[in-house]
């Protein structure tokens, strides 16, 4: 029997090497399901779905060159969909011993002779059942892994069948267009080609030939734009010091709180001509600052950077797996108490953000790391790093309460992962006409996220009251 092979790409190569004690490159889940999900089906189920993907029955094998996935012939779901009792210390809540036991999670590595994921089944919690999940991130981003997830819940669609690529296509030997063009032009444009941006517009115009001539001044633009994002990336400073930065060790901490209901985060962003990002991130930004001046730090005029993936693929195209996505920095005005005022600095900031090319750049950053041995490709990402307080994403989720082996899904909860000394982890995600809010943490830096957390709905509370007095009308 001949076992298949397929090479890593660049990208994913530099998210495999990107583990260090500190940080693992893990993406982990949290579903709280009712009523209680039974072991063997969820075991059939997973098998018969997930499995339709063929990244989770390969291992990572690494060579020279790089790595491949490779298939794995002594493949056992039972490694893969593992029970386990929830242990509770005395005096916790069954929700405190569970973020116990995901912050656990979080600072243990995957078995790297295995497929890099596992799922971990609480059966016995608050008269439904927990389960955990971890993959990897070189198998692929949390958009992609979202749709892998709802292709496994009831009713959930399978990844079309898959076509045998061209060898064209599939070869990597030119560095300069696979390394810069290709993700400046087909995974840009491909992206959010919908969407009129004349960004995408210009893009265009560099590789197809029947563009007019007028497009030239939008070249001239973009070229521009691509030189000052370059600088800017290059030379960012350093963001205000803070006990959030720092060293971090080997142990996580994990804190999530209640669910908000997006209609009312709908109604702050129509009040205050703001969006949904900026009114949640506001928040962020606002109960950071809260907990640095309860403990005894004066935030006033600081700003922290968090590092914030922008997708770069197709939402019709999730189900492919893979990394693609690029990373912007986002300054966070910690430092502003007025919550309207930093509501609008936010703002102000995400429309920079909107125009820039800095998503596709660091992408093309990530293909030149995948190429780099791993002493190299941890000093280049630690330039970036350093810079850096916190990694932050926002997930659009579904729109409907999901079921997953008759089971519904009241709670879905996601943590990304943090690189070189990054400390801390901000989680949004949208689910069920809610907005949920996580936060991962190293232990040293931040011992206790969830002070962090108690402080993200009375923010919330205070734009909420604003917007309600706010005069509502067209104009």
């Amino acid at each position: 029997m001949t076992v298949k092979s397929q090479r890593m790409t660049r990208v994913d190569t530099a998210w495999l090497h990107m583990d260090t004690p500190a940080n693992l490159m893990m993406i982990m889940g949290v579903l709280v399901v009712e009523p209680r999900l039974d072991y063997e089906p969820l075991c059939e189920r997973i098998q018969q779905r997930m499995l339709q993907y063929s990244r989770f029955h390969q291992r990572v094998v690494e060579d020279a060159a790089g790595a491949s996935w490779v298939d794995d012939e002594d493949f056992d779901i039972h490694h893969h969909v593992v029970r386990e009792p929830l242990k509770r210390k005395r005096g916790q809540s069954s929700r405190e011993a569970l973020q116990d036991r995901v912050a656990e999670l979080a600072s243990t590595p995957l078995d790297p002779q295995r497929p890099l994921w596992q799922y971990r089944l609480v059966e016995d919690f608050d008269g439904g059942s927990v389960l955990i999940a971890r993959f990897h991130h070189c198998i692929a981003d949390g958009i992609a892994l979202i749709s892998v997830m709802l292709s496994v819940t009831d009713g959930g669609i399978a990844p079309p069948a898959r076509r045998k690529r061209p060898a064209d296509d599939a070869d990597e030997n030119d560095f300069w267009g696979n390394t810069v063009i290709k993700p400046m032009t087909d995974v840009l444009v491909k992206a959010i080609g919908k969407t009129g941006n004349g960004v995408v517009k210009s893009m265009d115009a560099l590789i197809n030939p029947q563009t007019p001539v007028r497009g030239a001044v939008d070249i001239a633009r973009m070229g521009a734009q691509i030189a000052s994002d370059v600088a800017a990336l290059a030379l960012m400073p350093d963001d205000s010091p803070t006990q959030l930065k720092g060293k971090p060790g080997i142990t996580k901490k994990v804190a999530w709180a209640d669910a908000l209901p997006l209609d009312a985060v709908k109604v702050i962003g129509k009040a205050l001509n703001a969006s949904i990002n900026d009114v949640l991130l506001s928040c962020v930004a606002g109960a950071i600052g809260s907990y640095l001046q309860a403990r005894g730090e004066d935030p006033s005029g600081k700003e922290i950077r968090a590092m914030v993936p922008v997708n770069l693929r197709p939402l019709d195209k999730a189900y492919q797996l893979g990394n693609r996505f690029g990373l912007v920095p986002l300054v966070l005005p910690i430092g502003i108490a007025n919550p309207v005022e930093r509501l609008y600095a936010l703002r102000a900031r995400m429309a920079q953000l909107k125009s820039s090319y800095q998503p596709v750049l660091a992408y093309s950053l990530l293909q030149v790391a995948g190429l780099l041995i791993k002493p190299v490709q941890q000093a280049l990402f630690s330039i970036m790093t350093k810079k850096t307080t916190a990694v932050m994403t926002n997930v659009p989720g579904p729109t409907v309460p999901l079921k997953f082996c008759g089971s519904t899904i009241n709670q879905l909860m996601f943590w990304v992962p943090q690189s070189g000394d990054i400390g801390m982890g901000v989680s949004i995600l949208t689910y069920a006409g809610n907005v949920q809010f996580g936060l991962i943490t190293d232990s040293k830096l931040c011992p206790n996220p969830q002070d962090i957390i108690d402080r993200f709905k009375p923010e919330f509370d205070q734009l909420l009251t604003l917007g309600l007095m706010l005069p509502w009308g067209d104009e």
